[in-house]
Order: structure tokens, then sequence, then C-alpha cells
């Protein structure tokens, strides 16, 4: 005890946004540490472990209902060692203790509330907890005293809730093996998947709804492989309600994180990342095989929305916006018909019938702007129309909306905003990257892959220390070492931006990066890689996964990487790799039709892709024109490798041997190890993209 420093907050040392907001808190914060359970040993107190983001409106309310809140305060500083965890810097940790609540037969979620022993090792937990008795709730403080009165009074039990919980959570480092994959199980599961879906409104199930953008590209990809038409309709009701619904920022750009009803009309407004990542990729994707405007439309505001205000310093991108502002969710985002009035004038009634603004207000007696109602039916067999296709408006009015949409932005701008996590996280950040590499070579926008460009050096230069990539970065400090999805995440975005710009040195990066995660991250036992590094911070259980969360899985995103690396340089090596790590996992994949979207998708890539080997002259006119009709039409599996004439690609790739014919830049479409004719025209190049598609 007399090494150990008086209590207090510690958390105004840390850079998080999320810790920084509870540094003013009466609570004794720490960080986490190994300080924090030295002394909850040393003093013979359990620890209260609080761990949430700074964008999450739940963890809001129970710091004002409790953190902030003297008398409870006092009562956790008395009974406890209090720490507080970034849920987004330490990933690792989240994954572990949000497991030990579901061991205790609890839903997970933020924040989570749970209570360990000095050992580190859960007892007993919940999430959000109010003051008093509330919601089938207990009062918070009712919950500290029996919890302490417990750790006090009857230390065997506690001991034994400890051991039981630690003991359940030891399969979270094991897979389940499994043998090859066919197509006839992917189909399998998109079928259940399909039955999931919301014919209506879109999205799985009902409310609260989430993208779950791994699931709808695979039911996009399924589509394009069979043919059959429910799938195609799936992806793009879904994507055009919530393209159309409240869960879209219609004024500045950007989707919210989910919606808490079925029609996509209330979101939990906070704005993260990765799920703009996610659905600028599978919008581009769906954009290219049905020419839809609306979505084009889309993309080009939400990537208009991350350069504008989610940009970090020198490149890097941001995490999130805040749901709250004035502590109140969404009232930066909502209007009155008054104000809509107020601000518009003459143009207030046209833009209020586009809008969904009503008097009465369609959320808590304010407007939620939406175009849900600009929605019609159309006959499924009308090819040209979808069910659920955004209904045209005149050049004119819809001209006279975007002058409203930028009045009102205008005005919104001087609301007190919410606040914004400018932490910069290696994965979501490659996530960023690749989507906006692939919408730039999509929609011919090179000014998008040289943003896309930035932000990878940032990552790449200002987050790693000599090859390892670190997780955060705030302020000029480095965070916690890199994990898989860290490494996964920018391997796959280096080689996009390899596909874009024909630069090497992405191809290089990428490469070393898979090095590194083979090296600190393979289980060479059992094959899969590990969440964490074999020389990080040892924790109860170092997890293995490939079941996806909020984003792809590591492993999944792995294994992406490693059959573009093998479909781009055709080393055997990459591919036998990846096809240990298909069957690391492969023994889970009949029976989680949800969880593993993104693995079952990336092994199509594995399988069967569609490579486009193109034969130029390096920089030529001809060759650059060749990829830009070839990128305007990749799919998902959508693999370019571009050769100079005297290079030559290894007899195991299927462009092996293809030469320039007539001397001049020329295409060959492979698949399934074949290639077809070779193709020198931009045009036909484009057409023959389509009828592969």
């Amino acid at each position: 005890m007399a090494n150990i420093e008086p209590a207090t907050n510690r958390l105004g040392f840390e850079t998080s946004p999320y810790l920084l907001q509870h540094q003013g808190n009466p609570v004794h914060w720490l960080p986490w540490s190994d300080d924090a359970f030295v002394r909850a040993r040393s003093e013979g107190k359990p620890v209260l472990l609080s761990v949430g983001y700074a964008a999450c409106h739940w963890c809001h309310v129970m710091a004002r209902e409790c953190f902030e809140d003297a008398r409870i305060a006092a009562l956790m500083n008395a009974l406890f060692v209090n720490i507080k965890l970034d849920r987004e810097e330490r990933p690792d940790l989240d994954q572990i203790y949000q497991a030990a609540l579901g061991v205790l037969g609890q839903p997970g979620g933020w924040p989570l509330t749970l209570f360990l022993t000095p050992e580190r090792v859960p007892f007993w937990g919940g999430t959000y907890f109010p003051p008093v008795s509330r919601y089938g709730r207990p009062g918070f403080s009712d919950v500290l005293i029996r919890v302490a009165h417990a750790y006090r009074q009857q230390p065997q039990a506690v001991a034994q809730a400890a051991s039981q919980i630690h003991e359940a959570l030891s399969p979270l480092g094991e897979g389940e093996r499994g043998g090859a994959v066919s197509v006839a199980l992917i189909n399998r599961v998109a079928e259940r998947l399909l039955h999931e879906v919301d014919p209506i409104w879109g999205g799985v199930g009902s409310a609260p709804k989430f993208p779950h953008v791994p699931v709808f590209e695979l039911l996009w990809r399924t589509w394009r492989r069979t043919g059959q038409g429910p799938y195609r309709q799936a992806v793009i009701t879904t994507l055009t309600r919530m393209s159309q619904g409240g869960i879209y920022d219609h004024l500045a750009g950007g989707f919210a994180r989910y919606a808490t009803d079925d029609e996509w009309l209330v979101p939990h407004f906070e704005k993260m990342l990765y799920d703009n990542a996610l659905l600028i990729g599978l919008l581009t994707w769906v954009w290219q095989g049905t020419g839809l405007s609306l979505y084009a439309a889309r993309v080009e505001e939400t990537i208009g929305w991350v350069l504008r205000e989610m940009t970090a310093a020198d490149g890097g991108f941001a995490s999130s916006i805040d749901a709250d502002s004035e502590h109140q969710e969404g009232k930066f985002a909502v209007w009155t018909a008054a104000e809509i009035d107020a601000g518009l004038g003459d143009t207030a009634t046209l833009f209020k019938d586009h809008y969904g603004v009503d008097p009465l207000g369609n959320w808590e007696g304010v407007c939620i702007l939406n175009r849900t109602e600009r929605l019609i039916p159309s006959p499924p067999s009308d090819v040209g129309q979808t069910v659920g296709a955004a209904m045209p408006e005149s050049p004119e009015i819809e001209a006279q909306l975007a002058a409203a949409r930028a009045r009102l932005l205008a005005i919104r701008k001087q609301r007190p905003p919410p606040g914004k996590d400018d932490k910069v996280l290696a994965d979501w950040n490659g996530l960023m990257i690749e989507a906006l590499a692939r919408a730039g070579m999509a929609f011919g926008r090179p000014e998008w892959i040289a943003s896309a460009q930035r932000a990878f050096r940032f990552v790449q230069e200002a987050m790693t220390v000599m090859d390892r990539l670190h997780h955060h970065w705030r302020l000029g400090r480095l965070g916690a070492p890199g994990l898989l999805d860290d490494y996964a995440a920018m391997s796959g975005a280096a080689l996009t931006l390899f596909e874009a710009t024909d630069d090497s040195s992405y191809l290089d990066q990428a490469r070393r990066w898979v090095v590194i995660a083979d090296r600190h991250f393979w289980d060479s036992n059992s094959g899969g890689y590990f969440f964490s590094a074999n020389d990080a911070e040892v924790t109860l259980v170092r997890t293995k996964s490939a079941s996806d969360g909020a984003t792809p899985n590591g492993n999944a995103l792995m294994l992406g990487v490693l059959a573009r690396l093998h479909h781009l340089t055709g080393e055997v090596a990459y591919r036998q790799r990846a096809d240990a790590l298909i069957r690391a996992f492969s023994g889970q994949l009949g029976r989680d039709a949800l969880g593993f979207a993104a693995l079952l998708n990336h092994i199509e890539t594995l399988d069967s892709p569609t490579v486009m080997v193109i034969v130029g002259k390096a920089g030529a006119d001809d060759t650059e024109a060749l990829r830009r009709a070839a990128m305007t039409g990749a799919g998902p599996d959508f693999v370019l490798v571009v050769v100079t004439p005297d290079a030559r690609l290894p007899v195991t790739h299927p462009g092996y041997g293809k030469v320039m014919a007539g001397g001049i830049a020329t295409a060959y479409l492979c698949a399934e190890s074949r290639c077809g004719p070779p193709v020198t025209e931009p045009e036909a190049l484009a057409r023959s993209l389509v009828r592969s598609a």
C-alpha cells in the first residue's frame, strides 16, 4: 500500500475521446493497466470494468445518471477499483468480456459493466444500469452494494463463478476444423439468409436493423452466380430502403449505425467509419450491376461527407460522430416543420412533401428527414424496374431539392455539433481506404483514389514502428499493438491500391504484412489466425474466430488477402495458406448462416474469381484505357493484373504466356483457370465484363 498513489481520476492523461469524456467524473477512474489490478489486489477490492465508446448513446446516459452522481461515485470509489476502457482501442479485451457476459446468459452491448477479480476474471455483470430500479433493471447503487457484499462475504461463491466463466471462455481460442467448402454449401447458407430478409423493408429480421453488409454481399454474389432474381431483389430492396430512409443523412451524407425500427426511419444517430466504408463498397458493386443512379448518388454523397468531415490529421480517417448533442440524442439532425418553413421559404412545401416533414413530426414530435414515401412498387417482370426503386423526379425538381438541402445543411452547421472521435484506427482506415479506391476505380474518380493513398501513407508511416502496425493513433501518440484486423484490412487496402495505381510498392507492403501476420498471429497447431499477436499482452484467452461482428472478421479479411495475392502473383503458397485457413473454421459454417458471411464471400474469391490480365506498356495510353474499362466493371470477386510485355507470370497463373496482340495493349478475361480471347478495344472489354456479371 505504501507505494500506491492515492486514488483519483486518472483519465485526463489519456488520448481516447471516450476516456476523456469521463475525466471530470467524481469516479476514481483508472485506465486499463497492470497498476490498476495491483491496486485491487492490495486493497482487497473487486474491479468494476466499464467499457464503451465515444459515440455510444447509452454510454452517455449511464454516465449522466450514474458516473456523474456524487453519491453513486462515492460508492464506486469506496467499494471497487474502477477501470474505464474504450472498446475501440482494445477490441481484443472487449471481445473477451462481451463473451463473458454471454456466459452469464445476458445479451452483450455497450456500455458493458463487469465485475472482475484482481486476476482479471469476471464473476458478474451486465450492460446499462439505471441509477434506480426501472426498465426491469436493478438500480446501480443496489448492484454495487450487493456485488461488494458478495465479494467480501461469499468469497468461495465468487471464486467458483469466476472459475466457471474462465473455463467457459477457453473455446474462444479454438476453431472447429472441417473440410473444403462447396458451392452447394454456400448456396444453402444464402438460401437460409434470404428467408431472413424482410421482403417489404429489407434488412435482416426485424428491429433493430443493422446493415449486415457481408450478408447482402453474399446474396448479391449468389444472384450473380445463380441468376435467381429473389437474391437480387433482397439486396436492392434493402439498399434502396436504407438509402431513402432516415438512417441516411440526406443533408450531409453518410449512414447511421443502425435503425431502431423496421422501416429504417429512426436511427441511433451515431455514424461509424466502418459502416460507411462497407456500404460504399456494396453500393458501388450493386451500382455496377444495375446502373441505378440512386446508388451512385449515395456513394458520392457519403464519400463527400467522409472527405469533408471525417479526415483526421495528415489524411487518416476519424472513427465516429456521436449520437448526442446538447445531451440529447439526434438533436443535431432532426427538424420541425416550422424550422423548415423558416429556412426554405417558398421551397418549403416542395421539400416537406419529398422528405416526410409533418407538423406533428415522425419521431418524438420532430422530423427525421427521409424519402421513403418516394418509393414505388414495380412489377417483378419489368426488367427495367425493381420493387422499391426510387421514384424519379424531373431534373428541375431535383435541382430545387438539392438547393434546399444545401440551405438546410448550412443552417444545421450553426447548431452545436455532436462530438467527433478523431482517433485513427488502422483496421477501420483500411476498410475505408479500400472502399475509396474501389469507388474511385468504378466511377472514374482519381481524386478518391488519391485520398485513399494519403490515408494509406498516414497509417503506413505514422502508425508503424519497425514494420509492426499499431491499432490506434491520436494527438501524435500511438496506442496498442496491431491486431489481426489491422493487418488484414490494411493488406486488403494495399492490394486494391495496387490494382488502382499499378504501383508495386503496395503489393510489396501487402506481402510484408502477410509475413508478419503469419509469424505473429498464425496458429501453427490448428490453423487460422489469432486476434492478438504472440508477443502482445497476455489476456484471459487468446481468441481465434471467423465469425463477423460489427465489421467483417479478421480471418475472413485475411482469406480475401491470401486469395487475391494468389490470383495476382500465381504463387501457390498463398493458396495453400488460404486452404488451411478455411479448414480451421469450416466445421462451423453450416450452422451459423449470419455469422460467417464474410468468410464465405472470400471463399468464392479464392475459388471462383474473375481475373483480368492486361498486357501493355506501363503508363501507356492504351494500357490505361483498358485499365479504366476494367475498373468500371469490376465485381466483388474481380482481380486485376497488369503486366508489361517483358514480364512473365508464373506458369501456375492463368495469364501465363499472354502477349500483346498486334503490338497494342491487350486484355484477357480469365475464369476457372482459363482465359478468353484477346481484347484490345476498351468498349469491347467493358461489354465483356457486363456479360460476365
